[in-house]
């Protein structure tokens, strides 16, 4: 039967290529009829391999998020420090003082290389606890690092003051009192409770009946009035789904489009000051000023966003010919061919190995990325998601959401077989520390192998095709922040390469129509997109051989060059070589016309021919490498330092670990940014980036920036697709190896043929799949998701734990 497949294959592809390339100077000669001696050389090796899907990792994983343990023992000491005054969080209030997150504070680099590389001690493990001090006029956050872990009499608490660059882990929250501000809501509501009905057709006075949600800005604004400082809040209407739709979650495609500004100064909500109402693009300056023109008989009244079934993302319209059919569907013929330490954290791919852990605030982050047994990137995880809106009215102006501050660790819910991730994946939990709950989401991060659809390579010739497959590895979470839910890959490749890809969907945050055909088209009945901007940041700290590199730019110019054995001078194209030396040069757009190659190497570990040994950076996908529009935002103010470019380079330093925090949020004008986003802001500082004036190299962390200028359209409706709302970029090797690294995979053919037919079939090891597969095993049952498991640890009993499963939580 084997022979018999070849020959048709031979006849069919003999009559397609009917004789040598035309670029070819003369044909190949034919190669023998050898027949099919080498089919199946491969083969008895193939069977008798034996791997584990299971791992031991080589060291402890320092990176490790804290344990319930941990987490139990930090939150503990803590309440047992009388001057912090606290409160349990189940039963704190706005005026007491409690602790809102607990996580790991990361080794410092130099420690935890002394530990990875060079056999040095297991570097201390150390808490950050994020506390809401509430028993004052002045509430604030502040973060403290607390150990060492485990805790015993010689731990200690202090001010994580070191870690930023206003020299205090301190910052004032304006807006500690949500409660007193939801009855502000309703009590402003109650005064032109007429109007709203007639205007909007509803109601919203606190009852369980309410046809409306109050919510605005995000962060709130300061403004200057009557020579003081004063703290401004923007609300406006948006009508829950109701009836049969209320499933869905669609609140945020039904805004109303009238707007009150309130002036919210200081804890007490009696001298709180309504300031003026908008609708129809017409500001009241007072209550008063509103009703008399609401009586009046020119006063224009817009037409009701209702909700509907447009607002519901199930299947709608007539069905897609055939779509009742099966699709087709991955499979994984013969088992896992990776290995996890589930317990460590650590996986092993082909040639790539890594940890990885979870943070509360960013979400899934990678540490000690090794190729071929050498690190490659030490720290690789996202930093920041800003969404920054704008439009005619003043919550879309005023909107600029430090994505961070809701944490994407809370959010990382679980992932669906079939859908979210192949049935055959491993899937993995995650777990983070909040409230003074330790939360688990089971299975919440998958891992699989994929085909992507094309080959790594091919090449075909007159007497011979060469194919090979190509398989990429991929680790993938998806958080859903808000509205939107953001779905997170990590893909390695077989030729050394790892892509970084985000994909947003979701519902959008949309405007009231009136007036804001600048800032959107119209997406329905009364409807306008809310133009957008996404960036999101990530730290990729590049370990090319050791810490001592260099950042480079190769860049493709146009040349006219007199050659000797030229008459003339030609228009050609030559490359330049440079080398980035300070911080000021490091500010980068990727250039135009792909003109220019970014590289990390390392100069002082060349290839056999001389050639530093490096990994090239590229946009890859989508709306890579973008930065935000509006580069002096009046609602981020220095918190958007980081977001002002596609790409930084600053020398790595372990007292600036992140590019954001998310604590900026509570005050964008008073950052507790690390100096080096501080460095990114100012244009003139001449950083170096060298070790010594002798040395052009140093330890580089690159801080790159993805994203998406997003203008809502029709096809958004109900919700975004990832088909075009992704970003990435990706690193690969460049003059690294000595040639392509996926030479050495097994999943490749060779067919050698001439007009007789093929000769011979070179398969390498990489034989197809063989015997049936039980589809129906592979059904995922939806009915398995679980949720999440919650356990209390404050007042914490380890063998009596809160344990419940829960609904997904809504952001706050």
């Amino acid at each position: 039967m084997l022979v018999l497949d070849i020959l048709v294959f031979s006849s069919l592809f003999c009559s397609a290529v009917a004789g040598p390339h035309a670029r070819l100077k003369s044909p190949k000669k034919w190669a023998k009829k050898t027949g099919l001696l080498e089919v199946l050389e491969f083969v008895g090796a193939a069977n008798a391999t034996t791997f584990s899907p299971v791992t031991v990792a080589p060291k402890i994983n320092i990176f490790i998020s804290l344990t319930d343990d941990e987490a139990a023992s930090v939150i503990s000491f803590l309440h047992n420090q009388t001057e912090l005054n606290l409160t349990a969080a189940t039963d704190a209030g706005a005026w007491d003082n409690a602790i809102e997150v607990v996580d790991l504070v990361q080794p410092n680099k130099t420690d935890a290389l002394a530990y990875l590389d060079d056999g040095g001690l297991v570097p201390d493990r150390f808490a950050v606890a994020r506390i809401a001090f509430g028993a004052t006029d002045e509430p604030y956050l502040q973060d403290f690092i607390v150990g060492p872990l485990p805790i015993s009499n010689t731990s200690t608490y202090a001010s994580l003051d070191w870690a930023t660059t206003s020299g205090s882990a301190k910052i004032r929250n304006y807006n500690a009192d949500g409660d007193l501000l939801t009855q502000w809501n309703f009590d402003v509501t109650a005064t032109v409770a007429d109007i709203v009905l007639d205007l909007l057709n509803g109601t919203a006075n606190g009852s369980d009946d309410d046809d409306f949600d109050i919510w605005g800005i995000d962060p709130l604004w300061k403004e200057e009035i009557d020579g003081e400082q004063r703290v401004i809040l923007w609300n406006t209407y948006w009508r829950y789904p109701s009836g049969k739709n209320a499933i869905f979650d669609g609140e945020t495609l039904l805004p109303q489009g009238l707007f009150f500004k309130s002036d919210i100064t200081g804890r007490d909500p009696s001298k709180w000051k309504l300031l003026g109402w908008l609708y129809g693009d017409i500001f009241y300056s007072t209550t008063e000023e509103f009703r008399k023109a609401w009586g009046s008989a020119g006063f224009v009244k817009y037409d009701l966003n209702l909700p509907g079934s447009w607002i519901g993302s199930d299947q709608t319209g007539d069905f897609f010919p055939g779509d009742d059919i099966a699709p087709p569907v991955a499979i994984q013929p013969n088992g896992q061919r990776f290995s996890v330490d589930e317990a460590q954290k650590y996986v092993e791919w082909m040639d790539f190995s890594f940890y990885f852990t979870l943070t509360r605030d960013t979400g899934l982050r990678l540490f000690d990325i090794k190729y071929k047994g050498e690190h490659i990137i030490y720290d690789l995880g996202l930093q920041e998601a800003i969404a920054h809106y704008a439009g005619n009215d003043p919550v879309q102006s005023g909107t600029a959401y430090l994505d961070t501050f809701y944490g994407f660790g809370p959010y990382t819910f679980e992932l669906v077989p079939g859908y979210d991730c192949p049935t055959y994946s491993h899937f993995l939990n995650s777990s983070f520390h909040a409230a003074e709950l330790s939360t688990t989401h089971r299975n919440s991060i998958c891992l699989f192998e994929s085909d992507p659809g094309y080959l790594m390579q091919r090449h075909s010739s007159s007497s011979y095709l060469a194919l090979t497959k190509n398989i990429v590895f991929t680790m993938r979470s998806v958080s859903t922040v808000g509205n939107y839910d953001y779905s997170f890959d990590y893909i390695f490749a077989l030729d050394g390469s790892i892509e970084t890809v985000v994909r947003a969907s979701g519902y959008i945050q949309s405007a009231y129509y009136a007036k804001n055909n600048n800032y959107g088209y119209q997406i329905h009945d009364v409807l306008s997109g809310s133009m957008h901007d996404h960036v999101l940041t990530w730290k990729v700290d590049m370990d090319i051989l050791g810490t001592e590199n260099t950042f480079v730019k190769h860049k493709i110019v146009p040349a006219e060059i007199k050659y000797p054995w030229a008459n003339k001078t030609r228009s050609t194209m030559r490359l330049e070589r440079a080398r980035v030396e300070n911080e000021d040069d490091a500010k980068l757009s990727w250039p135009r016309n792909g003109a220019e190659i970014f590289l990390v190497e390392n100069s002082d570990k060349p290839n056999k021919y001389g050639e530093p040994r490096g990994y090239k950076i590229a946009p890859s996908r989508g709306g890579s490498g973008m930065h935000l529009t509006i580069e002096n935002s009046a609602n981020l103010l220095k918190s958007q330092a980081f977001a002002k470019h596609a790409l930084y380079v600053t020398k790595q330093k372990d007292t600036e670990a992140r590019a954001s925090r998310a604590n900026n949020n509570y005050d964008p004008g008073k950052y507790t940014l690390p100096a080096s986003a501080r460095l990114k802001l100012n244009r003139s500082q001449g950083i170096p980036l060298l070790i010594s004036t002798h040395s052009s190299t140093t330890d580089i962390v690159l801080w790159l920036n993805l994203g998406m200028h997003h203008v809502p359209h029709t096809g958004d409706m109900p919700n975004t697709v990832f088909t075009t709302a992704q970003s990435a970029f990706i690193i690969s090797p460049h003059n690294y190896l000595h040639n392509d690294a996926s030479r050495a995979s097994r999943q490749m053919v060779r067919i050698d043929y001439n007009s007789s037919g093929v000769q011979f079939v070179k398969e390498f090891g990489g034989t197809m799949p063989s015997g049936m597969v039980n589809m129906t095993a592979m059904q995922p049952n939806f009915y398995n998701y679980e949720g999440d498991v919650a356990v209390r640890k404050f007042p914490y009993d380890p063998l009596h734990p809160f344990n419940d499963s829960q609904y997904l939580p809504s952001p706050p």
